[in-house]
């Protein structure tokens, strides 16, 4: 698997992150914990995604990000839950809230904070690598967990996406080329992301998802992920039957990450 370096990196950090937890809440302790989870809690991320899509509205899923390895602070004054407020006004379907902290300054608590703040589903964006973190999700109440296909053999990416839905929680699958679109389609999940960001050299494109557009089929719900930045993107995308988006870096550069989503999409 051609794993990109700074990907590399962070998955070896992940490894130890996740030695360095199970020692602290053991695996059988975390386990019982998520499975003890009400699954009345869900709230339905795939479900509200196609929501948007059948009332022939974009389907946002807008993130909520302090910072990025290559960006560094993407936003000093960092308020989940206002940030989680303003974009449920301003029509967002979904949220996404990076829990990871040593790459990205991430922590759980945003995630927690950010969806008592709203009624809207939560995704737990993070570099999942071990069952520990899927049960670790069900206990901080995520709705959806990220599975990224560079990151995970085709025998993580099952086992990870069963669990994740035995516990009651949509998949998102990220996808970033032909091949790992192959590998992701052996998968249940019906949310398929495509990322337009090269893992190995950052380079950013549409082109990305236009290109492997054709061979998604039809009862996928495509979210095209990075480089949306202007109107004029949602619309190329839009015109191409692609309706459902993930938008962050934008959004957390401006002063009211709500009013930035408007103006993009509505």
């Amino acid at each position: 698997m051609n794993t990109p370096t700074i990907l590399k990196n962070i998955l070896a950090t992940k490894e130890q992150e996740v030695a360095l937890r199970s020692k602290t809440l053991p695996l059988a302790e975390l386990r019982a914990q998520a499975r003890d989870r009400d699954a009345s809690e869900l709230r339905g991320f795939y479900r509200a995604m196609q929501a948007k899509v059948d009332a022939g509205l974009p389907a946002v899923i807008a993130e909520i990000k302090k910072a990025s390895p290559s960006k560094g602070v993407l936003r000093e004054h960092f308020v989940p839950e206002a940030i989680a407020e303003s974009y449920e006004q301003a029509g967002a379907a979904c949220l996404s809230v990076l829990t990871d902290r040593d790459y990205f300054q991430g922590h759980e608590d945003y995630l927690r904070a950010a969806r008592r703040a709203c009624s809207l589903p939560v995704i737990r964006k993070d570099f999942l690598i071990d069952p520990y973190q899927i049960y670790e999700a069900r206990t901080l109440n995520a709705d959806c967990v990220l599975l990224i296909v560079s990151a995970l053999s085709a025998m993580q990416l099952q086992d990870l996406e069963g669990l994740a839905l035995e516990l009651g929680m949509d998949v998102l699958v990220e996808v970033h080329d032909e091949a790992e679109l192959h590998t992701a389609l052996a998968l249940q999940t019906p949310l398929l992301g495509i990322n337009n960001r090269n893992l190995h050299t950052f380079e950013l494109t549409l082109d990305t998802t236009f290109g492997l557009l054709a061979q998604v089929p039809a009862n996928k719900l495509l979210v095209t992920e990075s480089g949306i930045l202007a109107p004029s993107d949602v619309q190329a995308m839009r015109d191409r039957d692609v309706h459902a988006f993930l938008v962050g870096e934008a959004f957390m550069r401006a002063d009211d990450p709500g009013a930035a989503l408007q103006q993009l999409f509505f």
